[in-house]
């Protein structure tokens, strides 16, 4: 893991507040589902992508391609030109 610096604390509600420059980044926006996981005494979160579903529009598809452990759907490869 990369330590970021960043310190938040969590509110009286449990909320902890995503800085803005990390929500640029990695293009979280509100409607931006995130999983949650534990590992020992870290907490772990990342954007939430269900299984088989392509990693560029989001889509779930029985003809999606795995391409280097990651799901891609007819249309974005008909747009990737392959």
């Amino acid at each position: 893991m990369i330590s970021t610096g960043i310190v938040r604390s969590i509110d009286s509600l449990g909320r902890v507040v995503l800085p803005k420059e990390l929500r640029t980044t990695y293009d979280i926006t509100p409607d931006t589902p995130l999983e949650i996981f534990t590992d020992g005494d870290s907490i772990i979160m990342r954007k939430y992508h269900a299984q088989g579903s392509c990693v560029f529009c989001g889509d779930i598809s029985p003809d999606a391609v795995l391409l280097h452990g990651k799901y891609v759907c007819p249309a974005c490869r008909k747009a990737l030109g392959k």
